[in-house]
């Protein structure tokens, strides 16, 4: 498995809409495997592909082993998701705070409010149609991983004052990145 470089912010990539998987294969599972080695190489909980620079409906996911900043991390646990062509085909009414972060806006969090619970239909690692029930962090992370692959990120969630300071931010520092590269 390869640890992929990661999309940082701003970066019009990540604006874009991905496009559908037409079938589950070897090369996708590979791109699975190597997304979730690069997740857990970053200290992440969820990673979409086109956070490494594929435009394709496809996420990972694993809220047992991933960052230490949610309760229930260990990493002797692994419990991987393999997301392709999610959709949400259902959504509670009650809402649920998180403080969201993301791998390519690192360091940087904010307060996103969801649905606290989703149903979500997508295929399997091994291309089978299944059904998640998710509540809790897992629902955020699903929602969250899901903008991604609309071009949405988490920042488009927080107050237009919040979301221009990021941004600025993140400029700064790739400014920075690229003079001193």
């Amino acid at each position: 498995m390869t640890v992929l470089p990661i999309v940082i912010a701003p970066d019009p990539r990540l604006l874009q809409k991905s496009a559908p998987v037409a079938a589950v294969d070897d090369d996708l599972r590979r791109l699975m495997d190597d997304m979730l080695e690069t997740m857990y190489a970053s200290n992440g909980i969820g990673l979409a592909a086109v956070q490494v620079g594929v435009h394709k409906r496809v996420l990972v996911m694993d809220i047992a082993r991933g960052s230490d900043r949610y309760e229930g991390r260990d990493e002797s646990k692994s419990q991987p998701l393999f997301l392709v062509n999610p959709q949400i085909v259902g959504e509670s009414e009650e809402q649920n705070i998180y403080e969201e972060g993301c791998l390519s806006f690192p360091g940087n969090f904010g307060e996103v409010e969801r649905p606290k619970q989703v149903k979500v239909r997508y295929l399997d690692y091994h291309g089978k149609e299944q059904l998640l029930e998710a509540d809790g962090l897992l629902a955020t992370c699903v929602q969250h991983e899901m903008d991604h692959l609309d071009g949405k990120v988490f920042v488009d969630h927080l107050s237009l004052v919040r979301r221009d300071m990021i941004l600025r931010k993140m400029k700064k520092a790739k400014k920075q990145m690229q003079a001193e590269g």
